[in-house]
């Protein structure tokens, strides 16, 4: 379907494909079907937007002279609300599971209906974050935090299908369902 990895791997797989076609089978790699891929999807985070950048111009980072920028998207204006159902499930240990459904904002993020659904049911749906170059990552819900030492994390997903973003770039669906789940890697 075009993707190389996932729509964040896209950028610096394009670059290395782009950058090493003299060394690979000649087998031609459909590179139109990627960048399609690439110009259709809505990039909000400053990182991600450095890695693509590059590829659409036919560079790299290693030859990247000039400066890029991305464009300014349009400003929309206000719209109706949306309704977002969000769970949370622990099955690890003591397990748990809570849903509630939430409105927000048409075009709000994932975080934001986290936020929401913090603001209205805090003693279940409360959430910390920290701040990395890629955007907010999801460290605790509802008490339970992500331990490196026993390989566990909060992994989102829609209709059981794993985002490709992440919760301050993910734009839910009216009526979408997601699901944070207590996993482990």
């Amino acid at each position: 379907n075009g993707i190389i990895g996932n729509i964040y791997s896209m950028g610096l797989a394009l670059q290395a494909l782009e950058t090493s076609r003299e060394f690979y089978a000649p087998r031609e790699w459909d590179h139109a079907q990627a960048f399609s891929v690439v110009y259709a999807h809505d990039y909000q985070q400053p990182m991600a937007m450095a890695q693509v950048l590059p590829a659409l111009v036919g560079k790299s980072y290693l030859d990247a002279g000039g400066v890029c920028q991305a464009p300014t998207p349009p400003l929309s204006p206000p719209t109706a609300g949306i309704t977002v159902q969000f769970s949370i499930t622990n099955t690890l240990k003591n397990y748990f599971h809570y849903s509630t459904s939430v409105c927000v904002p048409h075009h709000s993020t994932l975080l934001r209906v986290m936020q929401v659904a913090s603001n209205e049911k805090h003693d279940i749906f409360c959430f910390k974050i920290k701040q990395t170059s890629w955007g907010p990552y999801v460290t605790s819900i509802h008490g339970l935090a992500a331990n490196e030492t026993e390989k566990t994390y909060w992994q989102f997903f829609s209709c059981w299908s794993p985002l490709q973003e992440g919760v301050g770039t993910y734009k839910p669906k009216n009526w979408e369902h997601i699901q944070a789940v207590f996993s482990t890697y």
